[in-house]
């Protein structure tokens, strides 16, 4: 497997004109292979397996564990109205469009916000780089990158009315400060990042940070140049983003992985109970989920995983309805980051992958060449 690996991501690299990349294959006894190709960035130094990536999105599947925890402790249910225990949800606001003036029009939400619509993304909420509305509605009411009145949008649709991907999980971590009395980064350090000795994972991003840190760069049409963003806001950050603020290794994320296939344990440590992994990876939607429309081409494309199938979302995950077209069986959970981060948890064939790359745009064509590549060679097919 590591052989085919390998040659998969030298090919695919350097066909796409992309850096480097770290992957790390596992099923639920141990890690099966691990490979860092190509440089840190372009002209870097050589990638090595424990260097950092801004691993953003795939920070919202450890949210969502972290929330469920506090359901399984019995202090929040997955259907409770959210806007008693935090104020900021407690009257929805439907962006309905712009008068002729151009300014918003909204409406009250037909219903409440409830975590389960957090956590499967059909509460409303979008992301401004994914909605020309709310990119006009931010035009009327600014806010800086990474404060909390940032995350003061209007819905875009009824809560449990459409699947809308976006800001749902920066409310989750709000929801898990909110329970626990803690920082969001404290609570995972405490009872997930922390069993699981995830010891690279977290918040930080100070200098000892940025000197271990993939660099970010985007893709111009003649080459890729440094882009300095952290998906979390920097460090004057008001919060902590369950939605994209996580640095971490790709090792890190395959405990993670591993103890999803181990229906929530992974070396003696119990993070969630096995019938909570199974209701959180179960199919918790009636709508196709996982196809997002960008309003900024720089940052993301269009992207649809598995366009030939409407795929399902768990309790923080994409579940793909029927096999892949690379190997993963049906059933499978995944996810990714908008620096081309990727991974998927397969429990039929007791497989789970992680691969990271640290560029934009998101989902562009090369990049899902690499992530196809590797699938295949974790498969053999």
């Amino acid at each position: 497997m590591l052989d085919r690996i390998r040659t998969a991501l030298e090919t695919t690299l350097a066909a796409g004109g992309i850096p480097g990349a770290v992957a790390v294959v596992g099923n639920s006894e141990a890690t099966l292979a691990q490979i860092a190709v190509g440089t840190k960035g372009p002209g870097g130094p050589p990638l090595a397996q424990d260097d950092l990536f801004q691993i953003a999105s795939m920070t919202k599947a450890i949210a969502s564990v972290a929330v469920m925890q506090l359901v399984e402790q019995g202090r929040i249910g997955l259907d409770d109205d959210l806007g008693t225990l935090l104020p900021a949800l407690a009257d929805p606001q439907v962006l309905e469009g712009f008068d002729d003036e151009g300014k918003p029009v909204t409406r009250p939400a037909t219903g409440p916000i409830s975590l389960r619509q957090l956590l499967t993304h059909t509460s409303g909420f979008g992301y401004e780089f994914m909605s020309a509305e709310l990119t006009q509605w931010r035009a009327h009411n600014p806010a800086k990158a990474g404060s909390l009145t940032s995350l003061n949008l209007p819905l875009l649709a009824d809560p449990g009315s459409q699947w809308i991907y976006g800001i749902s999980t920066d409310w989750v971590g709000q929801v898990v400060e909110k329970l626990s009395g803690m920082k969001l980064g404290d609570w995972l350090a405490r009872h997930i990042t922390g069993p699981l000795r995830m010891t690279d994972t977290g918040f930080r991003f100070d200098e000892a940070i940025k000197a271990r840190l993939t660099p970010l760069t985007v893709r111009t049409p003649d080459a890729l140049v440094p882009f300095p963003v952290h998906f979390g806001g920097g460090e004057g950050a008001e919060f902590q983003s369950g939605g994209g603020g996580l640095i971490g290794t790709a090792s890190d994320y395959m405990a993670f992985c591993r103890m999803i296939l181990n229906r929530g344990s992974l070396n003696g440590a119990r993070i969630l109970r096995p019938e909570t992994i199974a209701d959180m990876s179960r199919n918790q939607v009636t709508m196709p989920a996982g196809r997002l429309v960008t309003n900024l081409p720089g940052m993301t494309g269009n992207i649809d995983l598995f366009p030939a199938m409407d795929c399902g979302w768990g309790l923080g995950f994409l579940i793909n309805s029927q096999a892949g077209p690379d190997g993963r069986a049906a059933g499978s959970l995944a996810w990714d980051g908008i620096a081309n981060s990727y991974f998927w948890i397969d429990p039929t064939n007791d497989i789970a992958a992680v691969i990271m790359m640290q560029h934009l745009p998101f989902g562009e064509q090369p990049a899902l060449d690499v992530v196809h590549a590797f699938e295949r060679a974790v498969y053999g097919v």
